[in-house]
């Protein structure tokens, strides 16, 4: 649980420094980069502090940290509550350029030079024009979303399905769906997003999920626990320096290539309608389609299958069942699209709380562009310095007890009816609220409507194919193929 500190009311309108200390220098942030990554994990690192001083807002160092990350500077301000969450949402609080994932910034080699658009702050001018041009792609895609992530869905689950009648044993059947979905979140991006089928290109077609995987890994490692590999190598080999691009280079070519060739629609509508160098267009096309939306998919919707189909929640997969099916309509079922997922409330809440409790990004940074007063709950207020780092952890920020009822717990109605929908106010996985909307001229994700979309349009998928269907991991255990009735 979040610890929940109120101030005396007395107190209320007074700041205070914010507590906490970074250590002497070097010692202080290396204690804490083993902390976060060996001794304690993210999750408990950020529960622990906030319970030593008493306060949902302190100080700490995040990795990465030395020998080797020069002009690296990993003292923020930590923030885990709802109230002080949102300045970082408030562009006239704090800079967003060069923060996406902290104070370390991965080499401009992985776009081939180009700062893409969020590297950028809302102030830079570059920064409308490369958001409105993702916002302009969004749109377009919309046309054939659903249709491309149907079919890519048909095939995930037909390749699923044949490992698991391949199994010697029925009773132990097991068939992990982790690459299979990489390959289907792949190919109907492609499609969808950028108008390039990868099948028009044999080695992006074969190779380039794996590409991709290598390009996100090189980028996030330094600032992710890995755990493949015993901890001490993994301080070692992955925490302690800068990955170097010139790995990848030959992956992001080929992508690069086949964006240029295949997707030239796409390109060329930067070029004429944002003004943006074809260059810049095509890096910011596979930032947006290999970070962005590939990445994040790749870490929430395994997350979503795996919470829906744990072993025990045969209500909760009854109830959705029924729900998809009384939409979609009898027989084989009408077709899952944004207007069809928009009448599904359980299916939305269900989505909504997987994002509140695994948002795919953790942290969410902001530096503050002046001196200003933090403000969380029951009138504590914090001063905050120009240029100090604020570090917004929101797998607690969004189990907020002062928020939240039952926060710890996954309660897939939480977000249903009127009282659930004023909840939606502080579900913050999009580097926004959920009730805000994305444009040129915040740091909001474009994606954050299409994203919970698809997200429903799988579940969807799911219950117009099977009748049940249970989960060990990332693996299926049960898929009940549906028996559909002559009509």
């Amino acid at each position: 649980m979040v610890p929940s500190f109120p101030q005396p009311a007395s107190a209320a309108a007074a700041t205070r420094p914010i507590p906490g200390s970074y250590g002497p220098p070097l010692l202080g942030p290396l204690r804490d980069r083993l902390d976060y990554f060996w001794f304690q994990g993210p999750d408990d690192f950020f529960r622990r502090r906030a319970a030593d001083h008493k306060s949902t807002v302190f100080r700490a160092n995040i990795p990465p940290t030395f020998p080797f990350f020069l002009g690296v500077d990993p003292r923020v301000v930590a923030v885990v509550d709802a109230a002080a969450f949102t300045a970082l949402f408030d562009p006239a609080l704090v800079d967003k350029r060069d923060v996406l994932i902290g104070p370390y910034v991965p080499s401009l080699a992985f776009t081939r030079g180009t700062r893409v658009g969020v590297y950028l702050d809302t102030q830079d001018p570059d920064h409308a024009r490369t958001k409105a041009f993702s916002i302009d792609l969004l749109r377009r895609a919309a046309r054939n979303w659903a249709a491309e992530l149907r079919a890519a869905v048909d095939d995930m689950l037909a390749a699923v399905e044949e490992d698991l009648n391949r199994a010697p044993d029925p009773a132990a059947a097991s068939a992990s769906y982790l690459i299979p979905l990489q390959k289907c979140i792949f190919r109907f991006l492609c499609k969808a997003l950028v108008g390039a089928d990868p099948a028009a290109d044999g080695l992006v077609d074969r190779f380039g999920v794996y590409i991709l995987d290598v390009w996100l890994a090189l980028q996030l490692v330094p600032t992710q626990k890995v755990g493949v590999i015993p901890q001490p190598l993994e301080e070692l080999l992955f925490h302690s320096f800068p990955l170097p691009s010139f790995v990848v280079k030959p992956g992001y070519d080929l992508l690069y290539r086949f964006v240029e060739k295949h997707g030239a629609a796409a390109v060329s509508i930067a070029e004429k309608e944002h003004g943006i160098s074809k260059e810049e267009a095509i890096n910011n096309i596979l930032f947006v389609l290999g970070f962005n939306a590939f990445g994040g998919f790749s870490v929430f919707l395994p997350f979503l299958v795996m919470e829906v189909g744990k072993p025990g929640r045969d209500d909760l997969r009854r109830r959705l069942q029924e729900e998809v099916r009384r939409v979609l309509g009898g027989g084989d079922g009408g077709k899952a699209g944004f207007a069809a997922v928009r009448e599904m409330a359980l299916v939305r809440s269900t989505v909504y709380e997987v994002l509140r409790m695994q948002p795919p990004v953790p942290l969410q940074f902001g530096r503050a562009r002046r001196d200003f007063v933090l403000r969380s709950h029951g009138g504590a207020a914090y001063e905050v310095g120009k240029g100090e780092l604020l570090c917004g952890y929101q797998p607690l920020a969004m189990r907020d007890p002062a928020v939240f009822d039952r926060p710890e717990e996954f309660v897939p109605e939480r977000f249903l009816g009127d009282d659930g929908e004023a909840l939606l106010q502080y579900v913050y996985w999009s580097n926004g609220p959920e009730t805000g909307e994305p444009s040129p001229g915040n740091k909001q994700c474009a994606a954050k409507e299409v994203v919970v979309a698809t997200a429903c349009m799988l579940v969807a998928e799911l219950f117009r194919r099977y009748d049940d269907f249970e989960c060990d991991g990332t693996s299926f255990t049960k898929l009940d193929k549906r028996e559909l009735t002559p009509s």
